[in-house]
């Protein structure tokens, strides 16, 4: 039996539109409290042993944490004057209900947090003060979900070892919703004039990017991704393995290297199907991008059946 459960989009649908607009909260205020990173590496969430977590803030001379605890469906807040404080996350607690009492901890301790406090990049523009529409919260399915995310994260965690070119931490991008590891060529981008602040940080040089999201409108099942950027000429014609991924253009005129989650979770072995998935779309567009492949391989990390290998 898979160890990862199934994951079907729609009968979870409206619990995921709830939790990516509380994950947008949490990630903006870490966004507020934390100095800028390069690509916003400062932005996003991290999965840790019990949900997600912000990892170390800042207000004033005080350190604080916020983090979901999916094992007993709890917002936390910590600090470093050992102070600790949380609220239950059920059905029925709305966008603005955790917006408030997650500032009310913040008064609370004296944490000093401003944020922009509208959603970004999503169709739900309502401030989330006023956010009474989005309030299902389906247990079960977050366990399966946060389950799917403990997984991913360290298979890609180990994919990220087998490259010695900068490459980013696994986060959670609370814009999208995905979980995503992107490498870097070291080359810088062309500039794009056209496009905004964000875009043009997070895409300042060239690379190669995987991740995995719970599916969307457009796409709706859970996929496993990569795109390569700025897109080079010929990459959707580089052979995916296995053969159930594909290349495809849900959001414009990007290719995508798309492979159903499901394909993975029935596969005979998830996580040689995932790696070898992320492997072909990375020589796809390493390939055709023009980078050195044989200078970029890690020496420090064996292949995957070198791997397999040794942990027998």
């Amino acid at each position: 039996m898979s160890e990862l459960p199934e994951l079907p989009l729609e009968p979870w649908e409206a619990t995921k539109e709830t939790l990516h607009l509380w994950t947008q909260i949490v990630g903006k205020v870490r966004l507020a409290s934390t100095p800028p990173q390069n690509h916003w590496w400062n932005a996003p969430l991290y999965v840790d042993t019990r949900g997600l977590t912000t990892r170390r803030l800042r207000s004033g001379g005080l350190d604080f944490d916020v983090s979901f605890d999916f094992i007993a469906h709890e917002l936390v807040v910590r600090t470093s004057r050992a102070e600790l404080d949380s609220f239950r996350l059920s059905d029925g607690l709305s966008v603005a209900a955790l917006h408030e009492r997650l500032f009310a901890i913040f008064a609370e301790f004296d944490l000093q947090v401003e944020i922009n406090a509208e959603p970004y990049g999503l169709p739900v523009t309502t401030p989330f003060a006023q956010d009474t529409e989005h309030a299902s919260y389906d247990r079960e399915a977050v366990e399966r979900f946060w389950q799917t995310l403990r997984w991913v994260d360290w298979t890609f965690q180990e994919f990220a070892g087998w490259y010695c070119g900068k490459t980013s931490p696994v986060h959670l991008f609370w814009h999208g919703f995905d979980l995503a590891v992107t490498r870097f060529s070291s080359a810088r981008a062309p500039e794009n004039r056209n496009a905004g602040l964000v875009t043009r940080e997070a895409y300042s040089h060239e690379l190669i990017s995987f991740g995995f999201w719970p599916g969307d409108q457009k796409v709706p099942e859970p996929m496993f991704y990569s795109y390569t950027a700025p897109e080079p000429a010929g990459l959707a014609e580089q052979r995916l393995r296995p053969d159930a991924a594909s290349w495809q253009q849900p959001y414009g005129q990007s290719h995508f290297a798309l492979l159903p989650y499901e394909a993975v979770r029935t596969s005979d072995d998830p996580r040689e199907t995932l790696l070898d998935f992320l492997q072909s779309a990375y020589d796809a567009g390493a390939i055709v991008a023009g980078w050195d492949r044989d200078a970029l391989r890690s020496t420090w990390c064996p292949p995957p059946a070198a791997v397999a290998e040794g942990s027998r």
